[in-house]
C-alpha cells in the first residue's frame, strides 16, 4: 500500500505526489476507469494532500486531522462535490453554474478550493460547454477534478483541457489479496474477486451489501428462467422492469457481465470469467448457443445500456431486450 492508501495504483499516486511536491500541478485532472475502481478514492486524497494543514511529507497528507477528515467525508469548506442526483441521471448545466459562483471567491481556509465532478460522463451537453470557460480561466487557487468512465464520452475539448489518468481495473488476485487484507473471508474474497471485474471499490461495496448480492443472484436467476419462457411471460416480466429504472439499468449491468462471459467460454478463450460461481450453467449455455449468438446478446445489453442513457421509453426498451433473447429449454 503506498502512501496515500491507495490500492493498485501506485503509478498514479506517485505522480500525483511529484507533480505536488515539484509544484507542477496542473489546474484540472480527468480520472477515468470503470466505477469502483478507485477515481473518487484518488480525487479525494489528493484534496487533502493539497489542503491538510499538518502534512506527514510534500504531498503527503495525515489523514486524521480536521480538514483530513472533512475532505475525506465530502464537507470540507473549500471542497464542493458534484453530481447527477442519482446514478445513471444527469449533471446539469445550473450545477455547473453553481461551481463557478464556488470559485469566483477565494478560499475560506485552505490554500485550493477543489471541486470533484463525480461521473461526468453523465454531463449533459450544455453543462460540459458550460465547463469549458471555468477550465480556460480556472482562478490560481482551484483545481477541478473529473472522474468518468472513460474519456471519449465527453467532448474533445474538455479533455484536452485537463491532465488525463486512466485507471486500469486491477487483477482477480489483486482484488482478492486487497478484500482478504480487509477481513472479508477467503471463499468470499476468492469470488467478489471475481465479480467485481477488477474494481477494488467495488468489491469492498458488494463485500458489505448482503442485498447487492441477493440481487444479483435473483436477476441471473431470472435471466435463465427466461432464456425458457413464452412470449407472454417475458412480457410480464418487462412491464415490471419498466417500473424501476435504477434496479433495470442493474439488471442489464449483471446481464452484459453473464453473456461477455458466455461469449468467453463460446470463444474458447482461457480467460477467468466474471460469475465464476456459475462456470457450469455458462459452459453449458455456451455450447448451446454457440459464439455468434453470445456475441449477439452481449452486444444486445450494450445497446440497452447506451438507449437508457438517451432516456428512451423504458417498456419498449425492455420489451425489446426481452424478446430478443433467444430460446433455450
Amino acid at each position: 500500500m503506498n502512501s496515500w492508501n491507495i490500492f493498485g495504483h501506485d503509478w498514479a499516486v506517485d505522480m500525483l505526489i511529484n507533480h505536488i511536491a515539484h509544484q507542477g500541478l496542473r489546474h484540472a485532472y480527468l480520472l477515468t476507469g470503470p466505477a469502483g475502481v478507485g477515481r473518487r478514492a484518488l480525487a479525494t486524497r489528493l484534496a487533502q494532500a493539497l489542503n491538510c494543514p499538518t502534512p506527514v511529507a510534500p504531498g503527503v497528507a495525515c489523514g486524521v486531522c480536521r480538514t483530513c477528515k472533512q475532505v475525506d467525508a465530502g464537507q470540507q469548506a473549500d471542497l464542493m462535490v458534484i453530481q447527477a442526483e442519482a446514478e445513471g441521471g444527469i449533471l446539469k448545466v445550473e450545477q455547473v453554474r453553481e461551481v463557478q459562483k464556488f470559485l469566483s471567491l477565494r478560499p475560506y481556509q485552505s490554500p485550493f478550493k477543489v471541486v470533484i465532478f463525480l461521473r461526468f460522463q453523465e454531463a449533459n451537453a450544455s453543462a460540459q460547454n458550460a465547463l469549458l470557460k471555468t477550465l480556460e480561466e480556472a482562478p490560481a487557487y482551484a483545481l477541478l477534478l473529473l472522474t468518468a468512465d472513460n474519456a471519449e464520452q465527453l467532448l474533445p475539448t474538455i479533455v484536452s483541457r485537463c491532465e488525463v489518468m486512466r485507471l486500469r481495473p486491477l487483477t482477480v488476485a489483486g482484488v482478492t489479496e486487497f478484500l482478504a487484507a480487509k477481513g472479508v473471508p477467503p471463499e468470499k474474497a476468492a469470488l467478489l474477486g471475481h465479480l467485481s471485474g477488477g474494481r477494488p471499490g467495488y468489491a469492498l461495496r458488494l463485500s458489505a451489501d448482503e442485498k447487492a448480492l441477493a440481487f444479483r443472484a435473483d436477476k441471473l436467476d431470472d435471466l435463465r428462467h427466461l432464456l425458457g419462457a413464452k412470449r407472454r411471460e417475458r412480457f410480464a416480466y418487462a412491464e415490471k422492469l419498466a417500473k424501476d429504472k435504477d434496479a433495470f439499468r442493474k439488471m442489464l449491468f449483471l446481464w452484459l457481465a453473464y453473456w461477455r462471459d458466455v461469449m468467453l467460454c463460446s470463444s474458447g478463450a482461457q480467460a477467468e470469467l466474471t460469475n465464476s460461481d456459475r462456470a457450469e450453467e455458462i459452459e453449458s449455455l455456451a455450447y448451446a448457443l454457440g459464439l455468434a449468438q453470445a456475441r449477439a446478446q452481449t452486444r444486445a445489453m450494450e445497446l440497452a445500456l447506451e438507449r437508457m442513457g438517451k432516456n428512451v421509453n423504458l417498456r419498449l426498451l425492455a420489451e425489446v431486450t426481452l424478446m430478443d433473447l433467444p430460446q433455450v429449454r
